[in-house]
């Protein structure tokens, strides 16, 4: 696959946040939380595209848009923007698309949509060099 086949590559997980990663009152997670969560995604799109884990370098312009809760079922997004020689600089999203609603019941969860953007960051790992 050809630098310029990579761009636009992407990758999305989806996962659930456990009531064991609750951090703080009101059940809210820590920012480092969605941190990993990109070091997964931005490891499966390295394999798809190099057949590598890669390693990650460097985040840049990290934000925290809204918080995270122990509950929420999330989704997150990995897209290659630039592929250079070894280095693949990806941009990354969370979003909540559930959230625990225990007005209603203790059990209730409502879909959310739009989804929630969380997170947000761009990122650049490294991959072995082809040759």
């Amino acid at each position: 696959m050809s630098r310029e086949d990579l761009v636009g590559t992407t990758v999305t997980h989806r996962r659930y946040v456990p009531y064991s990663h609750a951090h703080y009152a009101g059940n809210l997670v820590d920012g480092a939380y969605c941190l990993a969560a990109f070091g997964d995604v931005a490891t499966e799109v390295c394999i798809r595209t190099d057949g590598d884990e890669g390693l990650f370098a460097s985040y840049s312009d990290v934000q925290f848009r809204a918080p995270v809760r122990a509950g929420d079922c999330l989704e997150i997004e990995a897209r290659i923007v630039r592929a250079g020689n070894r280095s693949r600089e990806m941009e990354f999203e969370v979003r909540v698309i559930a959230r625990g609603n225990p007005e209603r019941s203790e059990s209730a969860a409502d879909v959310l949509d739009p989804p929630i953007v969380a997170t947000t960051a761009r990122g650049v790992v490294v991959v072995p060099s082809a040759g």
